[in-house]
């Protein structure tokens, strides 16, 4: 546990300004996702230094195709998430927090970048979960990090608030950021956030100069519809139409066992709306 950096002191609580949530706690209390609590007035990171999940990944797992391919990424993450996505793959960690689960081993920033350079990584990625909301934790390694020569990433849903891209795009290199829509009722209705934060992200990754790769889980009589794929793909184009796209296939999870599975009709579909607009289109989970 340690004190946050991205919060500040308001009458009777404190406001969080690690994500777009911008969530008010009272004292006792912890934000939306879990992991940021009020201690007599002062807001605390529960799970810093706590990793649940650890692995040695393929960088394209992120998934990242046209950064640093064919190596490998330090892929870490805690408990705790900012959105309640209802086809979270990763729900047993990502929601966990919201029922008072606070759990991970114990390691310091400096035992993560030793860990990364022993397995011959060469970069350190930030995932499972969201890091949005772990951030201090993020920059404390990712300072160390840089110094030795490992790259940093994030892999994000996308809704950091401005104060959090300021405070952590100086380290990052690279961000895989999902665009899991672009209606901002399914935002609202199936993830408990708004699409604007996620489309403002995007844009400032890419005006500051981090590489970026966006993903879209396309998910059956939810988001695949000719008009909404082209919108998307319109969307990342009128930033850069280099800026790769993967189309991933969704398959039934969470909150949604009852969905079908993608049919792979729809993907190819996706690919070819897309590739009127976008150089890079990747179809994934197939």
């Amino acid at each position: 546990m340690k004190e946050c950096d991205l919060y500040k002191k308001e009458k009777n609580g404190v406001r969080c300004l690690a994500c777009s949530n911008k969530c008010f706690i009272e004292n006792g209390k912890t934000g939306i996702c879990g992991v940021r609590k009020n201690i007599r007035g002062k807001l605390y990171l529960l799970v810093y230094g706590k990793v649940v999940s650890m692995n040695v990944d393929a960088i394209e797992k992120k998934p990242l195709y046209h950064f640093l391919p064919g190596t490998k990424s330090f892929s870490i993450g805690t408990v705790g998430c900012n959105f309640r996505c209802d086809w979270c793959q990763n729900f047993d960690i990502s929601q966990v927090s919201k029922q008072g689960g606070i759990f991970g081993e114990d390691m310091t920033p400096e035992q993560i970048v030793e860990k990364a350079i022993k397995t011959g990584c060469k970069s350190i990625s930030y995932t499972y979960n969201e890091p949005t909301i772990f951030i201090e934790f993020v920059k404390d390694v990712a300072k160390i990090a840089k110094k030795k020569g490992l790259k940093n990433v994030l892999v994000t849903n996308g809704y950091l608030s401005k104060e959090n891209f300021n405070y952590i795009c100086d380290y990052i290199d690279a961000m895989s950021i999902d665009l899991k829509s672009f209606k901002n009722e399914v935002y609202k209705k199936y993830c408990g956030g708004r699409l604007k934060p996620v489309l403002d992200t995007i844009k400032r990754a890419y005006k500051k100069g981090i590489w970026i790769e966006v993903t879209t889980l396309v998910i059956p009589k939810l988001n695949d519809s000719e008009k909404e794929l082209e919108k998307i793909s319109k969307f990342i184009a009128s930033i850069d139409k280099n800026i790769p796209w993967h189309i991933s296939r969704f398959f039934p999870a969470y909150k949604m066992l009852d969905r079908q599975i993608t049919p792979i009709e729809s993907l190819e579909k996706a690919y070819k709306i897309g590739k009127k607009y976008l150089k890079e289109i990747h179809i994934g989970n197939v």
